[in-house]
């Protein structure tokens, strides 16, 4: 490494946030990058390990001790080309993803781990700033036509791949814009959508065709959760004009709250109510859109989904947020010496917690209860309970009954499965979580039961981060392309 005692001589550095009471007032992102003295000083806390655990713990397997060096020696443009081998996208990764690789840091066994994502994003965003991420268009075309179902990190990192592999992708996305999740589940201020945008004229330029507002299949009519949908194929349509199709929609099955007053207005889940206001960002217009202003918040589920509808509440100037987490609080500090370097369950505090909300932890809810009069219909109230953990079942604590006002309620418990009647137009078996049954790379190259089809992303492993989409769209295209052409190039 360049700097062999940086480790012992520099402190990890966070990048920094815009105050709360100015963040509040926009959209807009608010994290300040790191300078790029500063990202140099963090890369060299980067040791000379023998074994780079954050390259396993980095689901695309980022070559990070590489990156750390060339950015503490100035190689920017090289340290671009090496993040860019293996993450199609790190402008994303460097902003939404939880860093996995710095809970796999060795640094991270009895210090503060190497600031591994705020080199990443200062890399991207040094290389968009000096025109150095150009179009890749391929120097050959095979005459094989690939279709991609779904346009988020998935989808789109298997259409660039293909494409830059010479065969013909056609994307397919259900709404008005590309992106899936990355558009419509993460708050603009988290992720500015621009960035999408930037990629997308990119993909285009390499050879990669999106189609917006068409359905594969059909549309569940229960669903709760619209799409902007103008269009319909069938799925034998796609078999008919495609040499290979691949599945990678979201995870979009929102998981229910089965409760007395499920049924009142102002109980609405998470993917009803972040949609709305990505869309109103992007300049369109909805009708009735669901607000939180003046409101008296319930967000159920604490996980990020659930640390987003408190952000977009507190942006719409709620008058309460308050967040029930069904788990007991995690300890502020992990056990090292038993977690490293796996992921540990601790105490998250998100920069949306910081801007203003009461997480409540062991708490169920038992009821949602209806008001009287001008309010009758609508929920004004929550009945819950505390739970404990007692022979590894949560168990009601007797006498801990308590009500809470709410006048809406946002449930961000997660995600079962994605939709449906995408699989089932095309016939592809399921696992019993409702998910695509498919191989992985080395279980038959993510491939079906049915011929010439794929899944990959959410759509194969279920609910999962921005990175492990990443990941298996990688990794499906390089199947695809060895599927088509008998043989592969792409990395895996």
């Amino acid at each position: 490494m360049g700097k062999v005692t940086g480790f012992l001589e520099f402190e990890r550095l966070e990048e920094g946030y815009e105050p709360p009471r100015q963040r509040l007032k926009t959209w807009k992102e608010f994290v300040i990058t790191l300078g790029d003295e500063q990202a140099k000083v963090q890369a060299a806390r980067c040791m000379d390990c023998g074994t780079p655990f954050c390259n396993s713990g980095c689901p695309v397997n980022n070559i990070i001790p590489d990156f750390n060096d060339l950015v503490f020696q100035g190689d920017w443009r090289n340290a671009i080309e090496v993040l860019h081998s293996t993450n199609n996208f790190p402008e994303f990764t460097g902003r939404v993803c939880p860093a996995p690789c710095e809970a796999a840091c060795t640094l991270n066994v009895n210090d503060d781990a190497v600031g591994i994502k705020s080199i990443e994003h200062a890399i991207i965003d040094r290389a968009w700033a000096e025109g150095w991420v150009a179009a890749q268009p391929p120097a050959a075309k095979t005459g094989k036509k690939v279709a991609v179902v779904g346009s988020g990190p998935a989808g789109m990192a298997a259409a660039q791949q293909l494409a830059r592999a010479g065969h013909d992708v056609t994307v397919f996305e259900k709404n008005s814009r590309i992106g899936g999740l990355l558009r419509y589940g993460i708050p603009d201020f988290k992720m500015e959508k621009s960035h999408i945008d930037r990629r997308i004229a990119q993909m285009q330029a390499e050879g990669v065709s999106f189609r917006t507002g068409v359905l594969v299949g059909a549309w569940p009519a229960d669903s709760k959760v619209t799409n902007d949908a103008r269009e319909t194929i069938g799925a034998e349509k796609l078999m008919a004009e495609f040499d290979a199709v691949l599945l990678s929609g979201g995870s979009e099955t929102s998981r229910d709250l089965p409760v007395p007053g499920r049924e009142l207005d102002g109980v609405h889940f998470a993917m009803e109510f972040l949609p709305q206001q990505n869309k109103v960002v992007a300049g369109d217009k909805v009708k009735g859109q669901i607000k939180a202003t003046g409101k008296h918040v319930i967000v159920i589920g604490g996980g990020d989904t659930g640390s987003d509808c408190v952000g977009t509440s507190n942006r719409h100037g709620a008058a309460s947020v308050t967040q029930f987490e069904l788990m007991p609080q995690p300890p502020e500090e992990e056990d090292k010496p038993l977690t490293w370097p796996y992921w540990p369950t601790k105490l998250r505090t998100s920069s949306s917690h910081e801007e203003g909300c009461e997480r409540e932890f062991a708490i169920a809810t038992k009821a949602l209860v209806g008001g009287t009069g001008k309010d009758k219909g609508r929920v004004t109230a929550l009945k819950t309970v505390r739970v404990q953990m007692q022979g590894g079942k949560l168990l009601e604590v007797p006498g801990t009954e308590q009500e809470y006002k709410a006048d809406l309620v946002l449930l961000a418990m997660g995600f079962t499965a994605p939709v449906g009647t995408v699989l089932d137009a095309f016939g592809v078996s399921k696992d019993n979580r409702g998910n695509a049954r498919a191989g992985t790379d080395d279980e038959g190259g993510y491939r079906t039961n049915v011929d010439k089809v794929f899944a990959a992303g959410d759509m194969r492993r279920g609910q999962s981060l921005v990175v492990w989409a990443i990941r298996e769209g990688r990794q499906a295209a390089r199947a695809i392309d060895g599927y088509l052409m008998g043989h592969s190039e792409l990395p895996r």
